[in-house]
């Protein structure tokens, strides 16, 4: 009898104690290290750097961040990227968030305001006699949902919206006097898996796979104008993060928002796109500090 037991409860204890070591390491697994003075260097498709740096953390609105800072200062908002360039980051028990609405409001803008000065230059060339004055708001949600805590694979979460609208008033007077378009952007995430990556700054294995997508509806107040004829650009990213090191590797494609829902008039070339259509970037050198004990 007592044979049987042992036999019966050394699978159960082995059982148990490998159910404890995987929670402990479930529990201690940082995806996003927030030790003060870590720090991450990565490089681009044309070998421009960006670092990134852990610095002290601030408190917004009765909540503690933690924070990072970036060399070289990103100067142009229509580069801003929520992804990849956050200055406050939480970690909580369900979920790592990023607070970057107020940054995403204003990158959007500027590129949605870039967009129109080329459409601008297009009915320019197109001989229309008059001109668009125009008027440009976006509304961010706020935090960007990065990843559930613990980390569960292939469920889809809603990660940010954003909604912007463009509002065009021909001059002189045209019929109709004025037209609106409304562009809903929502983006989801989804951990995929996991992969091991190789970078210049070494092979990282069981990294987390994250992919992000959006998909974008458009409204329009006068259809007969032929905006909204077109399909809205999408973008397409993808994050690996490697376990207690963080980003290692960032992948996007991503597409003109506005331009590409007007059907270009025949003998017209669609603009160069205001951002890069695709952005890579490999960690080349890291730091990862110890917490003090």
């Amino acid at each position: 009898m007592l044979k049987r037991f042992r036999t019966f409860f050394t699978p159960l204890l082995i059982f148990g104690l490998s159910a404890v070591l995987m929670g402990d390491a479930a529990e201690t697994t940082q995806y996003f290290p927030e030790t003060l003075g870590s720090y991450w260097v990565y490089e681009d498709q044309d070998g421009n750097e960006l670092t990134r740096r852990v610095v002290e953390g601030k408190e917004i609105a009765g909540e503690m961040y933690h924070a990072f800072s970036y060399e070289p200062v990103l100067e142009d908002s229509a580069n801003y990227d929520h992804h990849i360039h956050p200055n406050f980051y939480q970690i909580g028990k369900e979920k790592v968030t990023f607070l970057v609405g107020d940054e995403v409001e204003k990158s959007v803008k500027v590129r949605l305001t870039e967009e129109m000065k080329a459409f601008l230059k297009i009915l320019e060339k197109m001989g229309a006699p008059f001109t668009m004055l125009y008027k440009v708001e976006i509304e961010a949600q706020d935090p960007f949902y990065v990843l559930p805590m613990p980390v569960t694979f292939n469920e889809k979460w809603k990660a940010i919206q954003i909604k912007a609208k463009i509002t065009m008033q021909p001059v002189p007077p045209q019929d109709p006097p004025k037209a609106t378009i409304e562009f809903t952007i929502v983006e989801t995430g989804t951990v995929v898996g996991t992969e091991n990556v190789e970078t210049p700054a070494g092979t990282f294995k069981d990294c987390l796979k994250i992919e992000y997508r959006t998909e974008t509806e458009i409204e329009v107040s006068s259809p007969e104008l032929g905006f909204g004829s077109g399909t809205p650009g999408e973008s397409f990213t993808t994050l690996w993060v490697a376990p207690n090191i963080g980003i290692v590797k960032f992948h996007q494609k991503a597409e003109d928002i506005f331009l590409k829902s007007f059907a270009m008039p025949p003998g017209f070339e669609v603009p160069s796109p205001v951002r890069s259509p695709e952005l890579n970037l490999e960690l080349k050198r890291y730091e990862v500090k110890t917490k003090e004990k």
